[in-house]
């Protein structure tokens, strides 16, 4: 009787062991199947998640692209019968021409005529001499579109528009200046002439003598024979090349930085300009700004 007890008693034992075991083991399946769905359930999150991002970026780049594409298009964009830069440098001399721009400068107003330095996206055109009314000259800020109508004409290298009259139009551009260091010397500097450009790094070399026979960094006109308020005449070098640069008077007068700038001038000062890229008998930018070279 005792051995029957005590075998029933290793079986109920047994028994409730396979249970405990079977319990834990269907517990741990529980924790599993719920770490996994957890797991899943963030991936699934995470990867909706990166989908929403992916389309708020789409949706933000497909926002900004064609409104700066519009943006840059309405600044280029040229009404009809206008031309391009490419067509008007294509243009025969004493031809007609009819461009749309942008005033960068003006150098002179007198008895109803305005000379300007103007430029595009794509190239500039210097105005000389156009109809213009004082009311009219005053408008024209730097940025202002104009559309001008004239001949184009050339006069000891200098392309420019002669004859000309405009009209103001809606719209505004601002050129940056162009670093055309490089490409002095070269047919290339061609392709730039009137833009607004720049100039680093450049040595100030003797631009003549004065009466005592001493060198001098610049002079009133281009043979010295002028005075206070007429042009300035330095030279500049670079590369053992030697350019004549200006400051046109009428543009920069004799109460600006610049022209104050060059009659500081040392020979042998390393300088950085700005200015336009005007021709005469060859380069000879008319200079805006005269810094010492960084």
């Amino acid at each position: 009787m005792k051995k029957l007890t005590a075998l029933l008693l290793v079986f109920a034992l047994a028994f409730a062991s396979v249970a405990c075991g079977s319990e834990k083991n269907d517990t741990a399946g529980t924790e599993d199947a719920a770490q996994t769905t957890g797991a899943e359930d963030a991936a699934e999150t995470q990867t909706q998640d990166t989908a929403d991002d992916a389309a708020q970026a789409e949706t933000d780049t497909a926002e900004t692209e064609p409104q700066d594409s519009a943006a840059e298009d309405t600044a280029q964009e040229k009404s009809e019968g206008v031309m391009t830069y490419e067509e008007y440098m294509a243009a025969d001399l004493d031809t007609e021409v009819v461009v749309e721009t942008y005033v960068q400068a003006k150098q002179s107003w007198w008895e109803d005529k305005a000379t300007l330095y103007t430029q595009d996206q794509d190239g500039a055109y210097f105005v000389y001499n156009a109809a213009c009314s004082q009311e009219d000259y005053d408008k024209l800020t730097p940025g202002t579109k104009i559309k001008v109508t004239g001949f184009k004409g050339e006069w000891s290298g200098e392309i420019e528009i002669m004859d000309a009259t405009f009209e103001i139009l809606e719209g505004n551009y601002v050129a940056e200046p162009v670093d055309v260091t490089t490409y002095l010397g070269l047919d290339e500097l061609m392709d730039y002439q009137n833009q607004f450009v720049t100039f680093k790094g450049m040595t100030v070399e003797a631009a003549g003598q004065d009466d005592a026979g001493n060198d001098v960094a610049f002079l009133y006109s281009w043979d010295g024979s002028g005075q206070e308020g007429d042009d300035l005449y330095f030279n500049v070098s670079l590369d053992g090349a030697t350019y004549t640069f200006t400051v046109e008077s009428y543009l920069c007068g004799s109460d600006t930085d610049v022209y104050k700038a060059v009659k500081e001038l040392n020979i042998g000062d390393k300088i950085d300009m700005e200015g336009f890229l005007y021709w005469y008998e060859g380069v000879n930018p008319h200079i805006t700004s005269v810094k010492a070279a960084n």
